[in-house]
């Protein structure tokens, strides 16, 4: 396909719009034309991976040519020059090095000279959590140049999310339960959660009795990373990225978007004090926050560790408040 009445700022926009949609594609620009060659100084064009062309840089010569080169560019990731021109142009003449020659035999006598640049998109990595563990996954993906963002579990919603996006779970018991079935909604490329086995089995069963699709489930990887033994928490955040950097390397992860405007969590954040309350169902100390599923009842407000024991508390609230004034 082709969509030659971009140019200028509008190809620009494009590039901007393929970036969002986390496709790679190639940018040319015309450095030095000859005329008669319709190719103009400054002109640009984009080639994406399946060769959709957008915008002008010359005629039916210089197109093929463009396309087919700019595809071996985004194989390589390596940028190209490669000036167009008639064969008998390039006999006995200098040619600088990494400048490719490509023969043409259209009947003008014109040339052009064309940087082809990829531009490679990087994996979108949404860490959904606030521990350490969480903090150091982010910043190690970041050396990758990776999109690598944080965000709190109550900040967490599924719009902020795509097909192209790889999500970890790191909320560790709390509110692992939410936060999968949040990010299910968008259909992940990757949806992993930071858990034992055992958890895993309990999670998805929350999923099953709340009538989740069985391929949803089974999409759905735990525990995740490759099992490295009985390592730290920090060192659990290096397993589960090399698990990732090998799933990508074998084409096994859709892609990325652009970086996500998503509330990043600060550090601080490790060491707010909220008030500690008792878990009415299961005796567990717990703190009175958003993310321990608050529950208010005759203007009191509760809070529970986890889904079922909100569930069974909702169900006979009395039989608890009874029993904590025993």
């Amino acid at each position: 396909m082709k969509d030659n009445a971009l140019e200028g700022w509008a190809v620009m926009a494009r590039a901007v719009e393929l970036v969002r949609e986390g496709e790679s594609f190639v940018l040319a620009t015309v450095v030095w034309r000859q005329g008669p060659s319709s190719g103009q100084s400054g002109a640009r064009a984009i080639v994406t991976e399946s060769g959709q062309l957008f915008g002008w840089i010359g005629g039916a010569c210089a197109e093929p040519v463009l396309i087919r080169e700019a595809k071996k560019v985004l194989q390589s990731g390596k940028p190209q020059l490669i000036w167009l021109g008639q064969e008998a142009e390039f006999v006995g003449m200098h040619i600088p090095d990494g400048v490719m020659t490509v023969p043409i035999a259209c009947q003008s006598d014109g040339a052009l000279q064309i940087y082809i640049e990829p531009m490679m998109s990087v994996p979108e990595l949404v860490v959904v959590g606030r521990s350490p563990m969480a903090f150091t996954l982010v910043e190690l993906a970041k050396t990758l140049d990776w999109n690598a963002t944080l965000v709190d579990a109550n900040d967490f919603e599924s719009d902020s999310l795509s097909d192209h996006s790889i999500v970890v779970i790191a909320t560790q018991g709390h509110g692992d339960e939410e936060a999968v079935v949040i990010a299910l909604q968008s259909s992940p490329a990757y949806l992993g959660v930071v858990a034992s086995k055992k958890r895993g089995s309990t999670i998805h069963n929350y999923l099953l009795d709340r009538g989740v699709s069985a391929a949803k489930i089974e999409s759905v990887r735990i525990p995740i990373g490759i099992d490295l033994g009985h390592t730290t928490h920090r060192e659990v955040s290096v397993s589960i990225l090399a698990e990732l950097v090998s799933l990508r390397a074998a084409g096994k992860l859709k892609g990325t978007r652009a970086r996500l405007e998503l509330p990043l969590l600060n550090e601080p954040l490790l060491n707010e004090m909220a008030e500690e309350v008792t878990d009415l169902v299961c005796g567990m100390t717990i703190k009175a926050e958003k993310s321990n599923r608050p529950f208010e009842y005759k203007g009191d407000t509760y809070y529970f560790c986890a889904p079922g024991c909100r569930i069974s508390f909702e169900k006979n609230p009395t039989q608890y408040l009874v029993r904590e004034m025993k």
